[in-house]
């Protein structure tokens, strides 16, 4: 795909013409990108099965766009060639007029930084069905100002359901408090911890430095537990002196592991010792492939773990909705430090999430991105697993490659050489982690749409020796 479809493809679903059915909005807005040089003439357009699946829409109304947009002379449709953007004479520029400066592309061609889901799977239609079916049943307070400091409670019990069901959670609704994503969870869970007068937090040697950061902006000292092959060394927590710890212990971010069941045992003692609080960051548990799901550790003690979970990895990061499942006694604390003026997302989204899951929509749906996230996780470790040691596929959306000594650096920018974005686990070390340093890329084989699926991963097979 050329640079011009790039740059235009990613925003295409953005540009669809409010009020117009489907077809015409498409074809609207390829007919204008073609008149006006955005789509340069010779760029080829993806085929109709791969624009019709990026876009979540029929292929035979991407089909009929393309068939009326040849016929009025803005693309040529050739066998053998595809479909491209047809030459036109340009109108002569007036001399006066300064010249047009389009825009460099923004970033590489491709990426496989970790941390997103494929946002062309985002389920349109559902989420329609159940926002119209939402819409129609909100009671009028909905549309009001007030409501409970804890989000709406349809939602909250449609997740304490869902996750008792799915993860094993202990979850009743009085105790599920809404938030706008993890981030926001964190950031309360942050200041409840401040009131607490808790200075120190443990974090796992290697995580996610945007969460370290926001721990920092908040007042609190992060301090890194060390890593193995069985996850976060939780026996090490006495010896920190911490109040609290955040584990990912389902699928380790970044290096992919769960924590053993001894380990989650030895977290448990120390918060009941300690009288500390383990927060848990569930962030992708429902992507489990080849054994059983691994179950939240909250289910082990709800009155010492915080459960922590998002709809940004098993729908789109973009709905900004996330929950805190948190011990009773932690509920009132909770609110208290959150205060009136710190809102949660759109009632309306809060009751379209609620509408979607007690449907069945959201387990059908994670069922087909499961499916979908096993066919490419199969594909990556067939095309690069005779290069490199590939671990940590399990589960998730991500998978480690680890490379030899010293090279990390240079495999990120042979990647960026391809026209690819990769990501090295060095990002995500803990400055203060006394621990071997381990060279590997992180590679998120769920951010790609379906369509440059297949050519990034061509693109990463020549970044590898």
């Amino acid at each position: 795909m050329t640079d011009s479809w790039a740059t235009f493809g990613a925003d295409l679903h953005l540009e669809l013409v409010a009020g117009r059915g489907l077809r015409a909005g498409l074809t609207e807005s390829l007919r204008e990108a073609a008149r006006s040089g955005r789509l340069a003439p010779g760029t080829r357009l993806p085929s109709s099965r791969s624009l019709a699946a990026d876009l979540g829409i029929a292929r035979n109304t991407v089909a009929e766009a393309y068939a009326e947009l040849v016929a009025e002379g803005w693309l040529t449709a050739r066998q053998g060639s595809g479909t491209r953007v047809a030459e036109r004479a340009r109108p002569r520029r007036a001399a006066a007029a300064p010249p047009v400066r389009r825009p460099a592309r923004r970033g590489p061609a491709y990426s496989l930084i970790p941390g997103s889901p494929d946002l062309g799977g985002f389920p349109r239609a559902a989420w329609l069905t159940a926002a119209r079916r939402a819409l129609t049943e909100a009671p009028n307070e909905a549309f009001g100002y007030g409501g409970d400091q804890r989000g709406r409670i349809e939602l909250r019990e449609a997740l304490a359901g869902y996750l008792a069901r799915a993860r094993g959670v202990h979850a009743d609704p009085e105790r599920i408090v809404l938030c706008s994503g993890f981030a926001h969870g964190l950031q309360l869970m942050a200041r409840l911890l401040r009131a607490r007068r808790v200075r120190e937090v443990g974090v796992e040697a290697y995580s996610l430095d945007v969460h370290r950061d926001l721990l920092t902006d908040s007042g609190l000292r992060s301090r890194p537990v060390l890593l193995d092959a069985s996850g976060a060394r939780t026996r090490d927590l006495a010896g920190l002196g911490v109040g609290a710890v955040m584990l990912t212990p389902a699928h380790q971010f970044p290096t992919g592991v769960a924590l053993t069941p001894g380990r989650r045992a030895a977290a448990v003692d120390w918060a009941r010792t300690t009288g500390g609080l383990i927060l848990e960051d569930d962030y992708d548990g429902e992507f489990r492939y080849d054994r059983q799901p691994v179950g939240a550790l909250q289910g082990l003690d709800p009155d010492r773990v915080v459960y922590l979970g998002t709809a940004s990895k098993s729908l789109a990061p973009g709905l900004r909705m996330g929950w805190i499942v948190a011990p009773p006694g932690v509920v009132d604390e909770l609110l208290a430090v959150r205060g009136r003026t710190d809102w949660n997302s759109s009632a309306l989204d809060q009751l379209t999430l609620a509408q979607f899951i007690t449907s069945g929509a959201y387990d059908r749906h994670v069922r087909g991105m499961r499916l979908r996230y096993r066919r490419r996780r199969d594909e990556l470790v067939a095309a690069v697993g005779e290069r490199v040691a590939v671990s940590g596929i399990a589960a998730g959306l991500h998978a480690v490659l680890d490379l030899p000594g010293g090279t990390e650096r240079s495999y990120v920018q042979s990647g960026a050489w391809q026209e690819l974005a990769l990501e090295g686990l060095a990002r995500f070390r803990h400055p203060e982690a006394d621990m071997p340093m381990r060279d590997a890329l992180i590679v998120g084989y769920g951010t790609p749409s379906d369509s440059a699926w297949s050519p990034t991963l061509t693109a990463l097979r020549g970044t590898l020796p």
